[in-house]
């Protein structure tokens, strides 16, 4: 009978283990997914105002590394419990700027001459494009020629029309990376000239939106977006530019499957100058330029929430106004798309249809 009751007691025990596995094996993996997808959302690095501490929504919690150094490490955890990633947390004492809204114009002087297109040139033996020939692509970046540096399509033209079809040592940029392409200018029969079969632009002008101004650096940028090349799409690589002042003179309103955009023109002197076009806008200095503004505190992205916002910007004639939106989504380790919005003003949807071009 202590045999039997004993063996019954080893089956309800093994039941009731099959029972807590079956129960705990959903359970861990919703777990490791959840620390997963978590891991992939929460940024690398975090940005903190003073000794503020790290803060984060439900479910995650940081624990960070005592330190007395403007930079260090949090662990993050999901319901303070399983660990998620660890990640750098930056001290930053100054975080108030002036807002912008205010739209700017923008002239970008390329670094080197950017390749817009490639056309055969027709040459006694027929059409043939010696650049492409020698590799070179739509979208390449040209920043010399026979050792020469070149900034301008006139002195790119120059060098290949008196090169009487001698062989040129071209030195070209593809996605950062460098290489020399090497080709003989072929000579047109129709032009009389020497062509290498190359459309470069070297410039670009346009107008934008201002972000925000930082008195205590001087540093203002504009866009949220790069300025992309018209013909490639790539990101134009700028030398220097100038920021001046603008004017909006009408919308064209976008529709499905039409962006529309800001129309307008310069309306005054330069103001700053422009120093960086990147995967997030312009940026350039400028000095003792809107000093008396009134500052207003930056969020870190750990407190952007889904929800009712506002955005500032301005559609017309006038000065910025603030205009009704909607946080529909928050990417908080997104690198060009930080969150997404839903236009909701009325007055806005009526002037511009959502967000366009320049805004």
């Amino acid at each position: 009978m202590i045999f039997l009751r004993r063996e019954r007691e080893v089956r309800e025990i093994k039941r009731f283990f099959r029972r807590l596995c079956f129960l705990l094996t959903p359970l861990c993996a919703a777990v490791l997914v959840a620390v997963g997808a978590y891991g992939a959302a929460v940024p690398s690095a975090y940005v903190v105002a003073g000794n503020s501490e790290l803060v984060l929504p439900a479910p995650l919690t940081a624990v960070e590394a005592v330190s007395q150094t403007e930079e260090h490490a949090a662990q993050i955890r999901l319901l303070g419990v399983f660990p998620v990633k660890e990640v750098a947390v930056r001290q930053a004492n100054d975080m108030q700027v002036v807002l912008g809204g205010e739209v700017f114009g923008m002239k970008l002087y390329t670094d080197g001459v950017l390749v817009v297109g490639l056309t055969d040139v027709d040459t006694k033996s027929g059409n043939r494009n010696p650049a492409a020939e020698a590799g070179i692509c739509k979208g390449d970046v040209i920043h010399a020629i026979n050792g020469v540096a070149v900034t301008t399509m006139n002195e790119v033209a120059t060098i290949v029309e008196q090169s009487n079809g001698a062989l040129l040592d071209v030195e070209v940029q593809r996605d950062g990376i460098a290489f020399h392409a090497r080709f003989a200018p072929a000579l047109s029969v129709s032009e009389g000239r020497y062509k290498a079969g190359l459309w470069v632009r070297d410039s670009s002008a346009g107008i934008g939106t201002l972000t925000f101004y930082h008195p205590a650096s001087g540093v203002f940028a504009g866009l949220g977006h790069p300025v992309c090349d018209a013909d490639t799409g790539e990101i134009l690589p700028i030398a220097a530019g100038e920021a001046v002042a603008a004017r909006v003179y009408s919308v064209d309103r976008g529709v499905c499957g039409d962006a529309g955009s800001l129309c307008g023109g310069f309306a005054g002197r330069a103001f700053g100058t422009l120093r960086q076009n990147g995967e997030n806008g312009v940026y350039g200095t400028a000095e003792n330029w809107r000093t008396a503004a009134e500052l207003i505190e930056v969020a870190p992205r750990q407190e952007v929430v889904t929800g009712a916002a506002q955005i500032r910007c301005t559609v017309d004639h006038g000065e910025p106004r603030w205009y009704d939106v909607q946080i529909t989504k928050v990417r908080y380790a997104g690198d060009r798309e930080d969150m997404h919005l839903t236009v909701t003003d009325e007055e806005l949807l009526a002037a511009t249809g959502g967000i366009v071009q320049g805004m």
